[in-house]
């Protein structure tokens, strides 16, 4: 069962930005993500909008997805035209999901030229999709390849089977290693995303998974803490008791543990749970996310964001399908950001970087209140002393750790 959707403002059917959204556009970079909500199985953990269904009948399914997506693409392209938008290329194009190789590669190519087509494409630009190591042939990474994208990511999770098992993830840690051989041969970037605090996981799993992961020698690691969402399967089981959580002891030693064996191998933290091999190996996508730049969610069920104006699709391909063949917004709903909103974000989002915040932009913030704060925050080593030097609010590692309650000690007050 999928979550419910957030409420918000009506969202016009023609999808018409405010104007004052549209503002100071050409200081923004502008991205793309395309949400694919289809699966082979539905994971226990995941609160996704996404189906374990291909075809929905009266023609919408997994057939008819590119033509849909490519339909929503030059709705986009009209809708910022109309709205006064400058033109842009796009700094990023991501696809998630669901498992967007559930889709065959060709189509994936399909909607990302017909994109780049509409809005063209930075320099060296990132293009991603996601990928479970069972859902890819080397085939079809040479197609993405060839057709443009540059960076593929492995939902790999764990390498142990017992945890996999727990939850739901189809694969067998042995293909792992060989999509992300596959993926180096067609010059294509790799990603692991890796989970820890599975029920019942223990530290010494969590360590092989690393070493696992490490082994391959992929151009950048996810390690995510999980997450058990209400409403799903997993968070079922465990209310039934069937599983139990792991304490927050042990969740600290694992994310220390990677830490440690992440260092170790040449991959730096760059956001709390992404590590990198370089800056350019980076997830520059994500970047556009923290630093609320402007993207279009393709897709149903997916967000986008224009300047302080977000905005989501109907969540149900029938419905999805529905507005974009009527030539109508697929957006549920919006809302417009207040700028205590944008700052609360703002903080929240870039503090888990390791660029931190400036010191000039909180000031702005907390006024003379701030200057108590860092140095209390200095003298608990929970910010870095000689980034705060230079300007910056840059989380230690024992920051890292505690990050939930140096976020709260630097996010503005609300009334």
């Amino acid at each position: 069962m999928t979550p419910a959707q957030p409420l918000g403002l009506p969202a016009p059917l023609d999808g018409s930005i405010p104007q004052e959204s549209t503002i100071g556009a050409e200081h923004r970079t502008f991205s793309l993500y395309v949400h694919v909500p289809f699966c082979s199985i539905r994971c226990g953990y995941c609160d996704f909008n996404t189906y374990a269904v291909d075809d929905f009948g009266n023609g919408v399914g997994l057939d008819s997805y590119a033509q849909d997506a490519i339909a929503e693409l030059d709705f986009s392209a009209r809708v910022l035209r109309d709205n006064g938008v400058p033109a842009r290329k796009l700094h990023t194009v991501f696809f998630g999901g669901g498992t967007p190789t559930k889709l065959p590669a060709r189509d994936l190519v399909r909607i990302l030229q017909h994109a780049i087509d509409l809005f063209g494409l930075e320099d060296n630009a990132e293009v991603t999709t996601e990928a479970n190591p069972d859902s890819v042939t080397a085939e079809d990474l040479q197609v993405l390849a060839d057709g443009g994208f540059t960076r593929v990511s492995f939902g790999m999770q764990s390498a142990v089977p017992e945890v996999l098992e727990v939850l739901d993830r189809t694969h067998t840690p042995a293909n792992v290693p060989k999509v992300v051989q596959w993926a180096k041969d067609a010059g294509l970037q790799v990603s692991v995303d890796l989970i820890y605090g599975t029920p019942g996981e223990t530290l010494e799993q969590w360590v092989q998974s690393i070493k696992s992961a490490i082994s391959y020698r992929p151009d950048h690691i996810s390690a995510y803490s999980l997450i058990v969402e209400d409403g799903t399967k997993l968070a079922v089981q465990i209310k039934r008791g069937q599983y139990e959580l792991p304490d927050d002891d042990l969740m600290a030693d694992m994310y220390t543990e990677a830490e440690k064996l992440l260092s170790s191998a040449g991959y730096r933290w760059y956001e709390v749970s992404n590590f990198s091999t370089s800056p350019q190996t980076q997830s520059t996508h994500n970047y556009a996310y923290w630093k609320n730049q402007d993207w279009w969610g393709i897709g149903p069920g997916a967000h986008s964001h224009i300047n302080g104006t977000r905005w989501w699709n109907v969540k149900h391909p029938v419905a999805y399908s529905g507005r974009i063949r009527n030539n109508q917004s697929p957006a549920a709903a919006r809302e417009i950001l207040e700028p205590s909103t944008r700052d609360f974000e703002n903080i929240m989002l870039m503090l888990r970087t390791v660029e931190g915040v400036s010191t000039s932009y909180l000031q702005e913030i907390h006024g003379e209140a701030l200057e108590p704060k860092l140095q209390w925050l200095v003298l608990q080593e929970l910010i870095d002393s000689t980034e705060l030097a230079n300007g910056r609010v840059v989380l230690t590692f024992k920051g890292r750790l505690l990050g939930d309650a140096v976020t709260r000690e630097l996010l503005p007050e609300t009334e």
